[in-house]
């Protein structure tokens, strides 16, 4: 479920003590300043005005969450595989971190329930996954690399991932209809552009099969838009 927001910043967050119960059950321990982490939960949709009319929201923290998650990521999977070749390590890497699998590791933590967010609950879902990183992003402000490395990896990635289950989910359509196109010597190429809906900006791709539309996508970010565009071109073709 989404907050919504509500014109009193007192009322943007549930009271603080229920603020940090939520955060302990995340994080295993209580945040002593819960300025990072309360910011880490608001949306861009709710953004809030502060000085100089500049807007806060959480999408620095998530920039940040974004390239420390990919980073912790690669450092499990290269001790953890010491036999394996990069191409492997990138894959895994790759689906640990992709949207569909944030989202649901942060509806799994219950991240989903504390985002201040003006969007539906039924849109743009990847709103959870991108929280997911603008989260560890304040933990990594707060507390460091290597204590947010332990929490991530304890808490989150081992607690959550079963690594031969993501080996055999396929989530990397795009490569796989670009390797298809080559294979039948058909030309693949995607078009995207941004439209604003009642949620905000979305990002829509078409993808062409030589010169005929096989696949519509849509998503909060371009590569996510691609990424179900190809989806949708490969059912399209395998059916």
């Amino acid at each position: 479920m989404l907050t919504p927001l509500l014109r009193n910043d007192k009322y943007l967050f549930p009271p603080e003590k229920t603020f940090v119960r939520q955060l302990k059950r995340i994080l295993g321990f209580r945040p002593r300043n819960l300025k990072p982490y309360q910011l880490a939960f608001v949306h861009k949709s709710a953004s809030t005005i502060v000085f100089n009319d500049t807007r806060v929201n959480n999408e620095r923290l998530e920039f940040l969450g974004d390239a420390i998650l990919d980073s912790m990521v690669a450092e499990f999977l290269f001790f953890k595989f010491p036999e394996k070749e990069e191409g492997f390590l990138t894959q895994t890497r790759s689906k640990i971190v992709n949207r569909d699998h944030l989202n649901h590791m942060a509806i799994k933590l219950g991240i989903s329930e504390m985002i201040v967010s003006k969007l539906s609950k039924d849109n743009h879902k990847s709103v959870y996954g991108d929280t997911l990183e603008a989260l560890i992003g304040a933990l990594y402000i707060d507390k460091g690399y290597e204590r947010t490395k332990k929490i991530v990896l304890e808490r989150i990635i081992q607690s959550d991932v079963n690594i031969n289950r993501l080996l055999n989910t396929e989530t990397d359509f795009k490569s796989r209809i670009i390797e298809w196109g080559q294979k039948n010597k058909k030309s693949i190429n995607f078009t995207s552009f941004e439209e604003n809906d009642e949620n905000g900006l979305v990002f829509i791709t078409h993808l062409f099969i030589v010169d005929d539309i096989a696949g519509r996508g849509s998503g909060s970010s371009k590569k996510e838009a691609e990424q179900n565009a190809a989806r949708q071109a490969l059912q399209l073709i395998e059916s």
